[in-house]
């Protein structure tokens, strides 16, 4: 008889592990708050303008592709992904800015033009990434249940590579003198809410990915690619219920055995978590059932930074304005530690704008523009209190617009959403309006963060930025497949853990299994 599977919140974690169980002939049922799918991986529409409320870029979309096909479906031809070149526009405050492109010759030139000692270098940086990539992934691939998973000879001999003693800048500094070149190859930390000067060695992978695998645009936006997940999923049986909110579960002991909302009470043999982590455990699960992840010890963990967020409908196009563009604050430091140490607004905040109508003229109404800007500031904070500082740090954020060259944009408004990290809280139910979750720290890496087969309770598991792999899209697929792959062997419907996909009796189209972790 088919066992029955409840998944709270219908993200993009969440989606891919439906697809995964539901492949495996299990009944599946996703509960969502929201009257939509993708959680903040979805779009929004506004006076003709449509916007990505989260993720605007997808990178490595190899994962996703590769759950496709073991449900039998291709991602590309379900959505049209549009490579870009360049990727970005980077603007220093400092002085200078780089067009970064996937074409090495061309990068180098770039490069070459900030400083030609560092474009020499460029080529290794790449290669000894590729390598690292290559040898690290399998761990990203696999579960970490104990402290000896993770003081193996598998990974104690990736030490030397990954050099973990390192923070992401000192690990550039073996190549690029130039701290502008390192902040090129290290400001994709903030995909993780972390400084490059905090943030482990190791994600100079993250730089590495988008050279060497692509920064592609879904048309439609990011929001599309959780819409036809959607869509596959309940082609495969999945049942979606949109709008009902999970109240409360139900326990026998320490085992989740059912979910009750406003609507219904549904018995459940096996339970999913893709909401944010640290909101759903206090929320959901009574404190005294937690023992390593209760309320107290949740208090006391690192959190990333926040993001302080503009959605503009504008009057006109921005044509010279690149599909993404990033500025550098002339003291990024200090803009750094703004954010995390001292927990206050900066007066040179670093930001990103992205103008996707240069790529996709779909997202606005004819002769006009949706721009998405995002800041990143602290999250949630006694320092910062956003009811008063909401319009004047909003006003700050279009005067720091002219620096990448958008000018007169307040008179050219026509739709305007502004979201800080309080209404990530309150309407997203961010704890602490922390967007990028748990801080990636190496306390809170691997067997240190909540596990996808969650510890603290039986039958229940973890996807999305809150627990191993991660944050990011490509890490949280990654996530879906650990812990759908859990789910299945200890149901007795898959093969034992490790780094090659998920296989069940159904599916015909395992990937290639990784060696190493």
């Amino acid at each position: 008889m088919a066992k029955d599977v409840i998944i709270i919140g219908a993200g993009p974690g969440g989606l891919a592990s439906a697809l995964l169980l539901a492949r495996a002939g299990l009944r599946v049922r996703i509960l969502e708050r929201q009257p939509y799918v993708g959680g903040r991986t979805s779009t929004f529409t506004a006076n003709g303008f449509q916007f990505d409320l989260g993720p605007t870029f997808f990178l490595y979309p190899e994962v996703l592709e590769g759950i496709f096909r073991s449900v039998g479906r291709d991602l590309r031809k379900e959505v049209e992904l549009i490579r870009l070149d360049p990727q970005y526009r980077l603007v220093f405050g400092a002085g200078g800015e780089l067009q970064a492109t996937p074409d090495v010759d061309r990068m180098v030139q770039e490069i070459a033009r900030l400083n030609p000692r560092d474009a020499a270098h460029f080529r290794r940086f790449l290669a000894d990434n590729a390598d690292k990539l290559q040898r690290f992934r399998p761990c990203l691939e696999s579960s970490f249940l104990s402290w000896k998973d993770v003081f193996s000879w598998r990974i104690l001999r990736l030490l030397p590579q990954l050099r973990p003693w390192l923070s992401l800048d000192q690990e550039l500094q073996r190549y690029f003198s130039d701290e502008r070149i390192r902040l090129a190859f290290s400001f994709q930390s903030k995909y993780l809410g972390m400084s490059p000067f905090q943030c482990p060695s190791l994600f100079s992978i993250l730089a590495y990915l988008e050279y060497g695998h692509g920064v592609y645009h879904p048309i439609g936006g990011c929001g599309t690619v959780s819409r036809v997940m959607a869509d596959v999923a309940e082609d495969l049986g999945v049942q979606i219920h949109l709008s009902e909110e999970v109240q409360s579960l139900e326990f026998r002991g320490r085992k989740a055995v059912g979910v009750r909302t406003a609507k219904s009470f549904y018995r459940t043999d096996a339970l999913v978590i893709n909401a944010d982590f640290a909101q759903s455990m206090r929320n959901l699960v009574p404190n005294h059932l937690r023992r390593r992840w209760s309320n107290e010890r949740l208090e006391r963990k690192r959190y990333s930074c926040s993001t302080f967020m503009l959605y503009l409908g504008l009057e006109g196009k921005c044509d010279n304005l690149a599909h993404h563009t990033i500025y550098l604050s002339a003291d990024y430091k200090q803009n750094l530690r703004d954010i995390e140490v001292d927990h206050r607004l900066s007066l040179d905040p670093s930001f990103y704008v992205q103008n996707p109508c240069v790529t996709d003229p779909t997202l606005a109404p004819r002769g006009m523009s949706a721009l998405y800007v995002l800041v990143p500031v602290t999250h949630r904070h006694p320092n910062v209190d956003w009811s008063k500082q909401r319009q004047p740090f909003r006003n700050l954020v279009l005067r720091q617009l002219r620096k990448v060259g958008l000018e007169n944009v307040e008179e050219r408004i026509r739709f305007e959403r502004v979201v800080t990290p309080a209404d990530w809280e309150r309407d997203h139910h961010v704890f602490r309006g922390a967007t990028f979750n748990l801080a990636h720290t190496l306390s809170q890496m691997l067997h240190l963060r909540p596990r996808n087969r969650f510890e603290d309770l039986e039958g229940v598991y973890l996807v999305g930025g809150g627990t191993h792999p991660g944050s990011g899209l490509p890490v949280i697929f990654e996530s879906a497949k650990i812990s759908a792959r859990l789910l299945l062997q200890d149901l007795g419907l898959a093969a034992s853990d490790g780094p090659a996909a998920v296989t069940t009796a159904t599916s015909t189209t395992p990937e290639i299994a990784w060696t190493g972790c």
